[in-house]
């Protein structure tokens, strides 16, 4: 600058929201000083993101080749950034200790707290103490930034106020920082909070007695920690230094500023009035205090010509920003606020239905902005999935935006393998997990197309409920069987480990690494996402040993994903479209674009929810003089301000959420409520949202009715589809002319159809090897029901009931053969032809009577009702007469006289009744039973008649009240025309 004031004097600026920061900034630097000079300066910036900013302002300004100042970062810790290199000097006499390691840090605090937590009588899984030092650490981070000494804590008086929780919780908390300081030690290491405090104010002090040669700026910098303040106030004496703020507001009257706080206590009471720490302007009020100095010292920068000065906004929007976010008590002065005072001219909203819809939206606006030659354009959200979601929606016009804030390495491909590969061992390879594992995009991507097919293979035999648990239990036939040879010896060494039980967390690392090599090879640690799971596996590898000494199998997915949820990946710079950029609020402060869009503004989003701290109550935090819980909801209104200073802003929020309707964020309604109708909606582009995928009025289909030739039409049927084609006829056409089969979940419960499939087994095998005694059956039963394959749900609740009813089968056919009945043949098969077609069936029991033989048939559950046998129905006993009556079942001869249904459902209180459809007189409205098998036969001919070597139209649903199965219901696509057309 010009006009430099005395060295003595604080040389305080601050850059205005509706100013673009960097480029400002930038020009104030350049004004006045040449080449050799700007070389010799060094700016302090708060981030590496930074950095790059006004790095890409100098090279906007200057037009051409220029030697830049040291641009030096002093870290960020909510990035996990450190002091840049420039600060921490290695030829002093006596440096400061070199920082822990994250996780050794982490694993060391993990294994206090489980530790404590077991002597306290409450001991918690390992997962959980990992994710309990998580907190713990970041809280003992806060008070090492606040320079509160740990020794306070003991000083504390709870009073009765605390609940017991809290009081168990701080306990714990003082005696893992009782402990810390010696693992510190022991290793010769400190903490990396300590250490940036101990390197500034080494700064600080040297820079006092010696300064740098050159000029000194610190810009943008919001981290009001002690040891920063400190050398901020140190840079602003100096003869040649300067600190600029970002957007600190210079015209809020007095009385706001001194409302936000910090307060005094009252000399009597000693009560402190609460700050409004979600105020956009609190934590630079905070910052200049402790740096000792009032607001007005603080003047506007100067500098930054049209030339080199980038997209900067009207100053009257400003004023309304302020206005609009200003405190609770003050905001009853927007009614007599002028016109000029409220107008947010360039800022439009948009309200969309969903996410998705928002998502749509705001990729429409960036591509828009292309079509203006040069003009930038930016999205910023601390929203991950709107962003991710945004940045997909682009690619669909061959845009690809890169998300600076980076997303989890536990949704990244790499983090998602290591995931699932853990969870498919706890689980013992139940077939989700295996299967979500084998098909997962990056194993066997060298060959990758036979591996699908085998896994597609493997995918069909695991249909049904879950095989029986472990590697061995997995045993798939045919193709599946040539596969799983394949893929079983790459499972066997992990399967092998988490088989073992508890351990140390470093073997089930390394197995895992192992493990996932061997599936993968090494396109699993290549790009920026592999390279940050090779750092964080061969990190955690080296730290487990100083964690929890033993880690459960079951424990291991949670614990990776509580660590891979941590673990940021960020696309290397200069890979995205040069003109558009998807930040979050970190990454966006000091960043300016022509349009800016400031999307997910719902309550809980965009300010979020404050994160609980478990360690410390809000009544302990305020005695130690920690920040509040709220703090960071300041931080992100201001944030937010500071995003409002583009030349053009959309902000645009959702009316729901995933699951439930959302609430619009405070600063949304802050703005639309001082604004009025000034709040300019863009119903144009939520027009466009609309009808960007609109695909017009729908037209439903009709009901299918297909009609193949008679020569394409089946010639064999069951006498179990006889009813599907009666009363479905399209069923029957999809499975028996276009032969889609319906294909069971993976993984799925026993229903009643696999329930009745085990008691078919357990009674074909009483036949089979016992012949049906009576005696024998109970042991069998027990017998094959205790085998390894037998699903648990099926052995734990449904073995009981089964039992009972498997006693009532015994009791009733041992009754019937002191009267002469016995069992002639169970679990048989036959055919035979009739009406031009191949009729088969398959019975349950036949009993030879004195007058014929009786046709039987199992059931789990109720009967078919006599109406449904009245109405053509349910004839199943009736055809299976009909084919034993001519001679279709082998050694099976005699007239039917018998047709009864044996259910093993309950009735009246007992398990196991017999109902039969039909009635030798006729009686209950029954068919008589010496009618039944020529009324079944009749039936039958009418309907093979019909659609099998007739040309009626397989015809959807044609009998509903009779086709509950819906298999093939989206196939028919009942949903459109059912109802319409009756």
């Amino acid at each position: 600058m010009a006009d430099a004031p005395a060295a003595a004097r604080p040389r305080l600026y601050t850059i205005p929201a509706h100013r673009a920061f960097a480029d400002a900034l930038v020009g104030g630097l350049m004004r006045g000083r040449d080449v050799a000079q700007l070389a010799r300066g060094m700016i302090l910036l708060p981030n590496n993101r930074a950095v790059r900013a006004v790095t890409e302002a100098f090279v906007r300004a200057s037009g051409g080749g220029l030697l830049l100042p040291r641009l030096v970062p002093l870290g960020d810790p909510d990035l996990g950034e450190a002091v840049g290199a420039a600060l921490d000097t290695a030829d002093e006499d006596d440096p400061p200790p070199p920082a822990v390691a994250p996780y050794a840090r982490r694993m060391i605090l993990a294994r206090l707290v489980g530790e404590e937590r077991a002597r306290a009588g409450q001991p918690v899984p390992a997962a959980e103490a990992v994710r309990l030092a998580g907190d713990l650490a970041h809280t003992l981070d806060q008070l090492l930034v606040e320079e509160v000494p740990p020794t306070r804590l003991a000083e504390l008086d709870l009073g009765p106020e605390l609940t017991e929780h809290w009081h168990r919780a701080l306990s714990t908390f003082r005696i893992v920082l009782d402990r810390w300081p010696d693992e510190l030690a022991r290793l010769g290491r400190i903490d990396a909070a300590d250490r940036r405090a101990r390197l500034l104010g080494r700064l600080e002090t040297r820079w006092r007695l010696a300064p740098p040669p050159g000029f000194v700026c610190a810009a943008g910098i919001t981290d009001a920690a002690p040891a920063v303040a400190r050398l901020l106030r140190c840079v602003s004496e100096m003869a040649e230094g300067q600190v600029v703020f970002a957007g600190l507001d210079l015209d809020m009257a007095e009385e706001e500023w001194e409302a936000l706080g910090p307060h005094p206590a009252d000399p009597v009471t000693g009560h402190v009035p609460r700050s409004i720490e979600t105020h956009p302007q609190f934590h630079l009020k905070q910052m200049l205090d402790r740096m000792g100095v009032a607001r007005g010292e603080v003047r506007a920068w100067r500098g930054g010509a049209a030339a080199v000065s980038g997209p900067d906004s009207d100053p009257a929007r400003g004023r309304a920003i302020a206005n609009a976010l200003a405190p609770a008590e003050f905001t009853g002065r927007w009614t007599n606020l002028a016109a000029a005072d409220r107008r947010l001219s360039g800022v439009r909203a948009i309200e969309l239905p969903t996410p998705a819809d928002e998502a749509q939206a705001i990729a429409l606006t960036l591509r828009q902005a292309l079509e203006e030659t040069g003009r930038t354009a930016a999205l910023v959200t601390p929203d991950r999935a709107l962003a991710r979601r945004v940045a997909v929606h682009c690619r669909r016009w061959g845009i690809d935006v890169a998300d600076s804030a980076g997303q989890p390495l536990s949704l990244q491909p790499p983090g998602t393998l290591l995931l699932a590969l853990a969870e498919a061992a706890a689980q013992r390879f139940a077939p989700l997990a295996l299967l979500a594992l084998l098909k997962h995009p990056l194993v066997r991507a060298d060959n990758r197309l036979h591996w699908l097919d085998g896994v597609r293979a493997l995918d069909r035999a695991l249909r049904g409920p879950r095989p029986p648990a472990g590697l061995d239990g997995l045993a798939p036939e045919g193709t599946a069987a040539e596969f799983w040879a394949e893929a079983r010896p790459v499972l066997e060494p992990v399967g092998h480990t988490f088989d073992s039980g508890a351990q140390p967390l470093a073997g089930f690392i390394a197995c895992l690494r192992e493990a996932a090599q061997t599936l993968c090879g090494d396109a699993l640690w290549s790009g920026p996402a592999g390279r940050a799971a090779a750092d964080f596996i061969a990190d955690l590898e080296a730290e487990a040993g100083a964690g929890p000494a033993l880690v459960e199998p079951t424990e291991m997915p949670a614990l990776l994903r509580t660590l891979l949820d941590e673990v940021p990946v960020r696309i290397p710079p200069g890979l995205g479209h040069p003109r558009l950029a998807i930040y979050g609020l970190i990454e966006a402060r000091l960043q300016t674009a022509d349009l800016m869009v400031l999307g997910g503004l719902n309550e809980g989003v965009w300010p979020g929810r404050p994160a609980p701290d478990p360690w410390l109550a809000p009544r302990i935090r305020t005695a130690l003089g920690l920040s509040g819980l709220e703090r960071r909801i300041g931080v992100a209104a201001h944030d937010f301000a500071q995003g409002l200073g583009a030349p053009q802003v959309l902000i645009t929020r959702a009316r729901r959420d995933a699951s439930a309707p959302a609430l619009a964020s405070r600063l949304w309604l802050r703005l639309q409520a001082m604004a009025g109708d000034r709040f300019v909606r863009d119903h144009v582009l939520e027009g466009w949202t609309r009808a960007l995928d609109d695909a017009g009025i729908p037209v439903p289909a009709e009901r299918p009715h297909p009609s193949p030739p008679v020569a394409q039409r089946p010639k064999s049927i069951s006498v179990t589809e006889v009813d599907r084609l009666k009363a479905d006829p399209y069923a029957f056409y999809a499975r028996r002319v276009l032969r889609l089969m319906p294909l069971d979940p993976v993984d799925a419960d026993p229903t009643a159809a696999w329930r009745g499939t085990a008691v078919h087994a357990i009674l074909e095998a009483w036949w089979k090897e016992d012949r049906c005694a009576p005696h024998a059956l109970r042991p069998r039963a027990m017998t094959m029901l205790e085998e390894a394959e037998v699903h648990p749900l099926l052995r734990a609740l449904w073995q009981p009931r089964l039992r009972e009813a498997i006693d009532w089968i015994a009791a009733e056919v041992e009754a019937m053969a002191g009267q002469g009945r016995r069992v002639l043949a169970a679990e048989g098969k036959g055919a035979i032809d009739i009406a031009g077609v191949r009729l088969s069936g398959r019975f349950d029991r036949i009993d030879r009577l004195a007058d014929g033989i009786g046709i039987i048939d199992y059931k789990t559950g109720k009967p078919p009702s006599a109406a449904a046998v009245r109405n053509g129905f349910s004839l199943q006993l009736g055809l299976l007469g009909l084919i034993a009556e001519r001679g279709g079942f082998e050694g099976v001869e005699g007239r039917a006289t018998a047709f009864e249904y044996w259910s093993l459902a309950k009735k009246r209180d007992a398990f196991g009744f017999i109902e039969s459809p039909c009635d030798p007189a006729g009686k209950r409205d029954r068919i008589v039973t010496d009618e039944f098998v020529a009324i079944a036969a009749a039936n039958f001919t009418d309907v093979a008649g019909e659609w099998l070597t007739g040309d009626a139209p397989f015809t959807a649903k044609l009998v509903p009240e009779y086709a509950p199965y819906a298999e093939y219901d989206q196939l028919m696509r009942r949903d459109e025309w059912y109802g319409r057309d009756r």
